[in-house]
């Protein structure tokens, strides 16, 4: 069959691209069909690319690639030898076989791919396609995204309905599909998604600022008023999620003095740039950044499953 290269920092959308493959398998022998390989050695690499499918129809393997470009312990992981026969070896896959190297980029390191790796140049070669966030300044780019993705779960979405979403969300697709999920229950049996029905669900930025600006101004009570408010439609990650996406907006503007990088950088219209501007001229940027590593913690305690109360840990983060 053929060999795939997907990287980039829009995980969601190779996350898509992976399930369209993988729903093309037999299900009734999906556990044998299909395999997840964690940056493997050389020699449990090659004999993964070298698999000759048998009476389970097509196969498919995946590999995730990122440590071999990302990981500081090790310079290499192959040598010229074993990169000239996982070269050979990608060239010649089984006619049932479909082979995925995947690369997903961690959003807003600024951390990009040695293009001039020969690693990089071998995969390169094969259907090879990047995978980059949306950028805020284009909506419209969004929106159809937004329509495709509703369109796939049967549903329609107004365009103002979409637009308010791309609004409070920015460009987090899988947020995205969350909302949709979501939106789906609350129109129900209605397959039409309305601008009423986001107002239902949607966190507003003014709700988000008045967490940040009375976290600033030491009114620690506000903000957790502002925060418990958001707990009855909102859970704790989804409120971390948009609260950091603020968060990190107004530290590059606090931080970078070219509007053109900010743009850029932020993902945001020049109009939004001011606004910004305007919301912290009179904020110190290290309590923006204290806030932002408080939160990133917390986060990390959440999804690691160390936190047993997300709740707390997150209104902890907050006024620490």
């Amino acid at each position: 069959m053929a060999v795939y290269f997907f990287y980039g920092e829009e995980d969601f959308n190779i996350d898509l691209e992976l399930d369209s493959m993988r729903s093309k398998l037999n299900p009734d022998f999906l556990s044998m069909s299909y395999q997840l390989l964690d940056a493997p050695d050389y020699q449990a690499l090659i004999n993964a690319i070298r698999t000759t499918p048998m009476m389970f129809g097509n196969m498919l393997i995946v590999v995730d690639a990122g440590d071999y470009f990302f990981d500081k312990k090790k310079k290499s992981w192959f040598d010229d030898g074993e990169l000239a026969d996982i070269e050979e070896a990608l060239n010649n896959v089984a006619d049932s076989l479909d082979v995925v190297f995947t690369v997903k980029i961690p959003r807003g390191e600024n951390k990009k791919i040695d293009t001039r790796r020969k690693l990089f140049k071998i995969l390169n070669k094969h259907n090879s396609k990047e995978f980059a966030p949306f950028v805020t300044y284009k909506p419209e780019l969004i929106l159809d995204w937004i329509k495709k993705r509703a369109k796939t779960k049967g549903l329609s979405i107004d365009n103002d309905a979409a637009m308010l979403m791309i609004e409070q969300i920015g460009n987090e697709l899988r947020l995205f599909d969350e909302e949709l999920d979501k939106l789906m229950l609350i129109a129900y049996p209605q397959k039409s998604i309305k601008k009423e029905h986001v107002e239902q669900i949607c966190i507003s930025t003014e709700n988000v600022f008045n967490i940040i600006k009375s976290i600033i101004s030491n009114d620690k009570g506000k903000a957790l008023l502002e925060y418990k408010k958001l707990l009855d439609v909102k859970y704790p990650l989804e409120i971390l999620s948009v609260v950091q996406t603020m968060l990190r907006q107004y530290i590059i503007v606090k931080s970078v003095s070219s509007e053109s990088d900010v743009v850029k950088m932020a993902g945001v219209s020049p109009n939004r740039v001011f606004v910004l501007k305007r919301d912290v001229k009179n904020v110190n940027l290290r309590d923006l950044v204290r806030l932002k590593t408080n939160l990133y913690e917390a986060e990390c305690r959440i999804k690691s499953g160390q936190s047993l109360n997300p709740e707390a840990e997150v209104e902890y983060a907050l006024i620490r």
